[in-house]
């Protein structure tokens, strides 16, 4: 396991170093919420530093990804689920129509809630409509199939948000709701099924649900799947899915509406899961022989934004913006910054790039604050438009979504 560890934060590092001009899925290559290195803007308004803005088809909420000249975004519009590629400068190159959209229960939500994902080979997109499909860098599709159809209606209370993510033969996707829960592993080539492993656990009503997304740990080509939702953080073989082991005690009173949706991160070793609704944060050891819980903290996460790892330190966030910096060993607070209240909360997963750490409010507003001491550096405004997606960096721009447009941040 220690092993594994070692590999995955390589694996970070080498991310970070060869796709510098990539981001090629939610929160980065790293999977962290680490922007490669660059010198990005910190000071913007809707009349200084914007290279361009796009009005978007539809709504979604769902991240961009970029690949070389390619930015990739889903929407749904007219009924359809959308995907659009545009080129760094905003012009679209082309947009594909993947089946029947379904719309959004909550305000913050809509049919595209999971962001695409790409090996820069192929592009994966997914849909609260179960449709998962694959295209090229043309738009058009390898293959096309919907999870619903073959695996039953999910039963979430609310929308799907987890994201497809990627291993070396794989695009596994997540299902944790109340009823049968599962894993599958659906080849990256055909789209046929390669694997399914049931994720049947004892969370009660709707504490079994989950809306966070997957980590793929490498360990010298032995891949597995660490995994956040129903109470527990479970470990599975990335080759067939099969439980490694699992670590409970998140909900150990059995609250019933514990849902979960941050999603987990690693660092140094340790496995940080937000949980109880951003009331606790708890750290799993995985370098010991068996592993298990290390320590946990209250108060200083969120219900939606993942925290940052990186280096042994994590950086955490509230809904109404208080954000603390801990080593992830201890738990340890190094620093604790309060963002100025408003009526709207965070749901955007923050970002650091370099010394700065990047939270965008729902109201479009994005704080920038410094990583070794947590002042805050500036305040910047988008015409409050509302924005529950994580920012993407590359290329020293800094991409932010609202539900009606796409904002290019940068000369």
């Amino acid at each position: 396991m220690k092993r594994t560890l070692v590999a995955m934060l390589l694996i970070t590092m080498l991310a970070g170093v060869s796709q510098a001009e990539n981001w090629p899925n939610w929160r980065g290559p790293g999977f962290n919420g680490v922007a490669s290195k660059g010198d990005f803007p910190t000071t913007w308004n809707v009349d200084q530093n914007i290279s361009w803005k796009l009005a978007l088809p539809g709504v979604g909420s769902s991240t961009p990804a970029i690949w070389e000249d390619n930015i990739l975004i889903t929407a749904n519009d007219g009924g359809f689920n959308l995907v659009i590629c545009l080129d760094r400068s905003g012009k679209e190159k082309w947009r594909t129509q993947i089946g029947s959209s379904r719309d959004g229960k909550h305000r913050k939500a809509s049919g595209s809630n999971p962001s695409p994902i790409t090996d820069g080979e192929s592009i994966f997109v997914y849909y609260k409509s179960g449709d998962l499909a694959c295209l090229n860098f043309d738009g058009k599709l390898n293959w096309l199939t919907n999870l619903q159809k073959e695996h039953g209606e999910d039963t979430l209370w609310w929308d799907l948000g987890t994201s497809p993510v990627l291993t070396r033969d794989s695009v596994v996707i997540a299902v944790m709701q109340t009823g049968p829960s599962f894993l599958l592993g659906i080849d990256k080539k055909t789209g046929k099924q390669i694997w399914k492993s049931d994720r049947n656990l004892d969370a009660p009503l709707e504490a079994a649900q989950s809306y966070s997304t997957p980590i793929v740990v490498n360990d010298d080509g032995n891949e597995s799947l660490l995994v956040l939702g129903a109470d527990y953080v479970t470990g599975h073989d990335a080759s067939n899915g099969k439980e490694l082991w699992r670590v409970g005690t998140l909900n150990p009173n059995g609250e019933k509406y514990w849902r979960s949706i941050a999603s987990p991160v690693l660092s140094d070793g340790i496995l940080l899961a937000p949980y109880a609704r951003g009331r606790t944060l708890t750290a799993i050891n995985l370098g010991a022989a068996k592993p298990s819980v290390a320590w946990t903290v209250d108060g200083i996460c969120a219900d939606v934004p993942t925290p940052i790892a990186s280096n042994g330190t994590a950086i955490c966030m509230t809904d109404k913006g208080l954000v603390t910096k801990i080593d992830v060993k201890t738990g340890k607070q190094i620093w604790q910054t309060e963002l100025e209240k408003a009526r709207m909360g965070f749901s955007a997963s923050p970002i650091l790039a370099g010394n700065h750490v990047y939270l965008t409010r729902e109201d479009g507003v994005t704080f920038v604050v410094k990583a070794d001491d947590g002042e805050i550096v500036s305040k910047n405004t988008l015409a409050e438009e509302f924005t529950v997606s994580t920012p993407v960096f590359a290329d020293g721009q800094i991409l932010v979504r609202t539900m009606q447009a796409l904002y290019c941040i940068g000369k």
